[in-house]
Order: structure tokens, then sequence, then C-alpha cells
């Protein structure tokens, strides 16, 4: 079967040391394409030459570059990291712009001095993502009705990928409604979350693409039982696609079809 990772940070250190070893671990387990994220710019040259390295390799996933300034950095971007951005976006063929969004989990960024710089910059980058004619990947923590309503005040006529969705049914539906698919991670494999599998559940596997957010969002099964965890990484797709399968009712081969047909929809490519 064919398994599009559609959110991954395999550019950064954890992987330095034996990324091609996984990267080769994860296309023998059916990972044939991966997506590698920005979240700021002082990484951007590390994100383009991990990019153009799993392209060179022989027998890994193939590799998409989607730059962007995630909000909760939001204290570390300058106005010169969006040049730097659109850039990026001239020179390389990127897929998306991401990941892009708003963040309040933490007390400070819910301050309207922070809150506001961060609707700035996604407000920025959704113009660079229409002038450029890219999807764009979401993140959204705590702040659903907010990014729907600037996505609704662009217009956003682009879609792309609402990642590691933690928003309720509603919100799934009135993103799907925009032309997003919802992107589901190791969390599924948590008996215990449990709006996560009524989400699921309520929208069919039609509007679903599948991702690890590697290093983080480690699957259940993949955690020890100490305080440390092990690695998260491209090769645990799989887990998050029996887990995923189970909750909706579908064959694991039959999911895996639409996950990646729903991947290349929402990325706007053929492969």
């Amino acid at each position: 079967m064919q398994l599009f990772d559609t959110h991954t940070h395999f550019d950064v250190a954890d992987f330095d040391h034996d990324r091609q070893q996984l990267a080769m671990q994860a296309k023998r387990v059916g990972v044939d394409a991966l997506v590698l994220i920005g979240f700021i710019e002082s990484r951007f040259d590390e994100l383009i030459q991990t990019h153009q390295q799993l392209n060179a390799w022989e027998n890994v996933p193939q590799s998409y570059l989607a730059p962007g300034l995630h909000p909760f950095y939001i204290e570390q971007h300058h106005s010169s990291h969006l040049q730097r951005l659109e850039q990026v976006l001239q020179q390389y063929d990127c897929v998306a712009v991401g990941e892009i969004g708003l963040d309040t989990f933490l007390k400070q960024h819910k301050q309207p001095e922070l809150f506001s710089k961060q609707q700035d910059y996604f407000n920025t980058q959704l113009e660079l993502a229409t002038q450029y004619q890219k999807p764009v990947l979401l993140h959204i923590r705590k702040a659903h009705a907010e990014t729907l309503a600037i996505l609704k005040a662009q217009k956003f006529k682009f879609g792309g990928i609402a990642h590691a969705f933690s928003g309720g049914v509603e919100e799934a539906k009135a993103l799907i409604k925009l032309g997003f698919k919802i992107g589901i991670t190791g969390q599924i494999t948590n008996p215990n979350a449990k709006k996560l599998h009524q989400v699921v559940q309520a929208i069919g596997a039609e509007h679903l693409v599948i991702e690890t957010d590697c290093p983080d969002m480690t699957p259940l099964c993949c955690q020890t039982f100490t305080e440390h965890r092990t690695r998260n990484t491209p090769v645990n797709l799989p887990y998050v696609l029996e887990s995923l399968a189970q909750t909706v009712g579908l064959p694991k081969q039959t999911l895996a079809d639409q996950l990646w047909q729903n991947s290349l929809v929402a990325l706007d490519l053929k492969f």
C-alpha cells in the first residue's frame, strides 16, 4: 500500500545521525511520500537541504517542501522572515505554505499584542499562498473560531490540511467546507482521545489524511512506559493507519487508497 506522511519535521537534528536509514525503513513499510514542514526562518536552510538530500537518495519516500512561520514561535518571527519565505517560494518547488495559523495554548499568546502579531503573520502567509497558488498546512490550537474567521475574510480558495486536528465536529465540517482535509496523527491510537474519534467517525474517510508530525505525536504503541518515549519517525505511519481503520470501520488497504488520493487532492499533486 502507498502511504503519504503529510506532516513531518524530518529535517530536525533528532534525525541527523540516521535519517537515511529511517527513510529507507519508512519506504519499506509503505511510506512513499512525505512533506517537510517549515516552522522558523532560521531552519529554512536545513529544511531545504534535507528535502534535496531525500530526493537524491534511492529507496526512500519522495519529499515535498512546505516552508512557513509557525504561530507558536511568534516571538522569534520578524518581517524579514516573511521576505525570506517568499524567496523560498520563488526559488524552490514548494507544495504548500506551512505550517501557519493561530495558537493560544500558552497564556502569553492570548495577550492582545502577541495574538495580534500571530494574526498578522497568518494573514500575510495566506496572501503569499494565494499569490503563489499554494494550499496551506494549518496549525490551530485553541483558536478555531478566529482561524476560520480569517480564512473566510480572505476568501482563501486553495485549501490544504488542518494538521493534527484538535477541534470538534462542527469545526472540522467548517474547514472541510472551505476545502481542507483533516490531518490525523498518532493521537488516534489513544482510546482516550474521544473527541478525535468522534470527529473521524462523523466526517468519514473521504475528508482525512494521516501524518506522524515526527518527532512529536508519537503513537501510543510506540511510547515506552518510562519517562523517555521513543522517537517518532515516518516509520510509525502504519500505526496511525491501523488505528484509523479501526475507528472508521474500513479495511486497511481500502482506507490507505482513500487517504493517498485525499493527500494528492489536498496538496494539488499528481504522483
